[in-house]
């Protein structure tokens, strides 16, 4: 009787299936770094994948979505990759210290006698 090698094939589909994705998610992650047009061509093209395999997979098909409308929204500007947007808290402490910067600014003015 012949050995069942199929958990072989069940596992080498599983390597396939999770090099695919890994190979989706670098793609957008270069193509979002680099401020090249996201569109489901030219990730599937990076990627080396289908355009239908990329329509399949809800979280990456989400993704392709969010990043292709907010570079619609900012069409004369690189859009800013996400790891390198600032933070509400990290604007709001900016904003923060630039007022308390300005107010000792206008005390040291009305001290010396400037207007």
């Amino acid at each position: 009787m012949p050995t069942d090698n199929s958990h072989l094939i069940v596992a080498a589909a599983r390597r396939r299936a999770t090099a695919t994705r890994r190979r989706a998610v670098a793609a957008l992650r270069r193509m979002d770094d680099t401020g090249t047009a996201i569109t489901f061509e030219t990730v599937a093209r990076e990627a080396g994948v289908s355009r239908s395999w990329l329509y399949n997979q809800p979280d990456l098909r989400t993704e392709i979505e969010r990043l292709r409308a907010r570079r619609r929204s900012i069409p004369a500007a690189r859009p800013v990759p996400d790891r390198q947007r600032a933070s509400d808290a990290s604007l709001l402490r900016r904003l923060e210290a630039a007022t308390e910067r300005n107010r000792q600014l206008e005390s040291e003015n009305r001290e010396l006698g400037c207007r």
